[in-house]
């Protein structure tokens, strides 16, 4: 009889232990990527390996080099970590190891994306009739939201460019904040628009899109309009003004985008949500899941109000493909066709956290950057460069650029916490991003206080 669980126990083992030192584990890599190799590597084995043996040598071998970034006090890349049901839900998505591109491939798979696609909705504030595709993170949701935006602005000119490409296609006129995240620029080149084609509009001292160079930018221009907002900048968390901004879309029929990676969750949190005024009247969103959510990677959402662009943009058809007639076939809304059944572990956080549960999660981590930046303003000479509206805290040390920079690399390599650096405003500043379940107060004290004594030596 055929063991298909082998080597599961040894892994159980290996992920609890794993999981239950990481409160006291120190948050950077012991080992970086040649040592690992010189661990793993040589040549392919000629002959193969019992299961439990490769998974014990795996887990040994890749210790020194992981990154506690599931843990409490990893504050770089807006990182989240993994909350207990998604974790174990993410297992079950591997033994079921179901392609969740089709109804006919997974009933259970389909099923599972309508209900986390109402829940999402619902939870964020977003229209009921919006479609969902559960794609890897924000650079696959920006790419899918932006080929709707595509798809959508084109047939306005009665062009079909799913069809016809984009050779003699009436060109898009595309604008975005200047401090847009960098994939908002990528999904522009992979979609064959150009990276540096977007009219950059001038922003605030945080971030923020300003409307009135917005409109300014807009006059004179016709034909297929793009604007791309933001919530929640990743160096600030500042947020656009989505209600004028959108007045602004509807005079001049363009097509409004949202990259909302991690702030779209205040629209989740009672005492966060007036950020996001005017957010729901956009066309699309972006919405990482691995990020605030707290399932381990990956998974984010591809929200758009009109499924038909959606649809167009993302389908995929042929005669050896079994469709179900009146059933979602999820590689609809998504650029893959083979792949895993990724709403599952959004299912189980959701579930388990429930409503309260989630508006709990974003405005603890939010009064902790407020924590962690009134304990680093009490550096001297340190200036906390943002207005702590979310869970982002910029912070400028004296001396320079190189000063800042040594800094950053000294606070990593102490082990207490990590946190990563960012240029603003022409200048090099260490960037902490609060988004961990598991970080409580005491993390965020522990890890200002390692920070302090690092940055005085």
């Amino acid at each position: 009889m055929r063991n298909r669980s082998a080597g599961l126990d040894v892994a159980h083992r290996h992920a609890e232990k794993f999981l239950s030192g990481l409160d006291d584990r120190r948050v950077a890599a012991l080992a970086d990527a040649a040592e690992v190799r010189n661990l793993l590597g040589g040549p392919l084995p000629g002959h193969g390996e019992d299961p439990a043996a490769v998974i014990a040598a795996l887990a040994e071998g890749a210790e020194p080099g992981l990154v506690a970034s599931a843990g409490p006090r990893h504050f770089g890349f807006v990182t989240g970590g993994a909350l207990p049901a998604a974790l174990a839900a993410d297992w079950l998505v591997s033994a079921w190891d179901q392609c969740a591109a089709f109804h006919a491939l997974s009933p259970t798979g389909a099923a599972i994306e309508e209900i986390t696609s109402e829940w999402i909705l619902d939870l964020l504030g977003l229209p009921a009739t919006a479609s969902v595709g559960f794609v890897t993170g924000g650079q696959g949701a920006n790419t899918t939201c932006l080929a709707a935006a595509r798809n959508s602005v084109l047939a306005q000119s009665d062009w079909n460019v799913e069809r016809d490409g984009l050779c003699g296609a009436p060109p898009i006129r595309i604008l975005c904040g200047e401090q847009a995240h960098a994939t908002i620029h990528t999904a522009l080149r992979l979609l064959g628009l150009g990276s540096g084609t977007a009219v950059r509009v001038a922003a605030d001292g945080q971030g923020r899109m300003d409307p009135a160079a917005l409109a300014d930018s807009m006059v004179g221009g016709d034909g297929p309009t793009i604007v791309c907002a933001q919530a929640g900048n990743v160096a600030t968390g500042a947020f656009d003004a989505f209600g004028p901004i959108a007045d602004i879309c509807a005079e001049h029929d363009a097509w409004l985008h949202v990259d909302g990676a991690f702030g779209l969750w205040a629209a989740a949190a009672p005492g966060l949500r007036a950020l996001t005024d005017g957010v729901g009247r956009a066309d699309s969103w972006a919405v990482d899941a691995h990020k605030w959510l707290n399932v381990p990677y990956d998974g984010a959402m591809a929200i758009v109000a009109d499924p038909a662009a959606h649809v167009a943009a993302m389908s995929l058809a042929g005669p050896y493909l079994v469709v179900d007639p009146g059933q979602r076939d999820n590689t609809n809304y998504v650029p893959e066709s083979s792949r895993r059944a990724r709403a599952v572990p959004i299912y189980a956080a959701l579930r388990s956290l429930g409503r309260a549960g989630v508006a709990e999660l974003v405005e603890r981590n939010c009064a902790q950057a407020r924590r962690m930046a009134h304990h680093l303003s009490s550096i001297h000479g340190a200036q906390v460069l943002n207005d702590v509206v979310l869970n982002q805290v910029l912070l400028r040390l004296p001396g320079g650029d190189e000063v800042n920079r040594a800094a950053v690399e000294a606070i990593q390599r102490d082990g207490t916490c990590w946190l990563g650096g960012t240029t603003w405003d022409g200048r090099y500043v260490l960037r902490i991003s609060i988004a961990n379940w598991a970080t409580t107060d005491e993390d965020v004290d522990r890890s200002a206080g390692a920070i302090a004594e690092v940055v005085s030596k």
